[in-house]
């Protein structure tokens, strides 16, 4: 029997990540549930996932920090190439760009971009051997369209699609497909936070909040082999918002 594909997915933990994670084991991989420092959310992720039948391990440690990225990520190597790399984790600090100071502009654009190549560099070669492998970042409407008082989490998404884009025309001979998606407003926590349901729909055309599991079914459907010749691209799924 052959092993099942394995699945890194960074803020696993959180209500996107953990749909994600959920998908992609229901679609038969081993999937790594990561956290920043928490890792009993991360191992909830996981008992949810052997309940069902899947097969899942929880990881934590800290995409900013290059040395414990790399330690965790060659622990995980020497176990065998990670095929599948999902790039969820990310913060967001929001504040008018004038009233902002430069520890928040930082720790925003860190987790997600510089936590882009600290989780993917390790894992690009390893995957190239295979000749098979799936990347996909998740980003945000605000990158796209831009949004008011967070030009700090807006820049450090839409970096993301340039690096996803030049990366694939990079891995694109090895079989290797790197994709963004940029949801728009979702149901959880970050988003019941920030947007009450009047405001939803005026902003939204669909007049709702998205689904955590629309947003893995679609990063499942861009893991999976029929998604192959779909490649650097950003795809936004947000409602019609633009």
């Amino acid at each position: 029997m052959t092993q099942p594909r394995r699945a890194l997915v960074t803020g696993g933990s959180g209500d996107i990540g953990g749909a994600i994670c959920r998908q992609l084991a229901a679609d038969g991989l081993h999937v790594i549930v990561h956290a920043n420092a928490n890792v009993g959310r991360a191992q909830q992720v996981v008992d949810d996932i052997l309940a069902t039948g899947g097969s899942a391990q929880a990881v934590a440690f800290d995409v900013v920090d290059g040395e414990a990225c790399a330690a965790a990520l060659e622990a995980l190597l020497a176990e065998g190439p990670i095929q599948v790399v999902v790039n969820n984790a990310g913060i967001h600090d929001d504040a008018p760009m004038a009233g902002m100071d430069a520890q928040r502009w930082r720790r925003v654009i860190d987790v997600s971009l510089h936590g882009f190549f600290n989780v993917t560099q390790p894992l690009l070669l390893p995957m190239a051997r295979t000749r098979w492998g799936r990347i996909v970042s998740v980003s945000s409407v605000a990158a796209v369209l831009g949004n008011r008082g967070q030009t700090n989490y807006a820049a450090a998404k839409a970096g993301l699609h340039g690096a996803s884009r030049s990366l694939a025309r990079e891995m694109a001979s090895r079989g290797i497909s790197v994709n963004v998606v940029a949801p728009g407003v979702i149901e959880g926590q970050m988003a019941g936070e920030a947007f009450p349901p009047e405001q939803i729909k005026q902003m939204v055309p669909a007049a709702r909040a998205g689904k955590p599991q629309e947003v893995a079914a679609l990063v499942a459907f861009l893991c999976s082999d029929a998604a192959g010749y779909i490649n650097g691209q950003v795809i936004g799924i947000n409602g019609g918002m633009g």
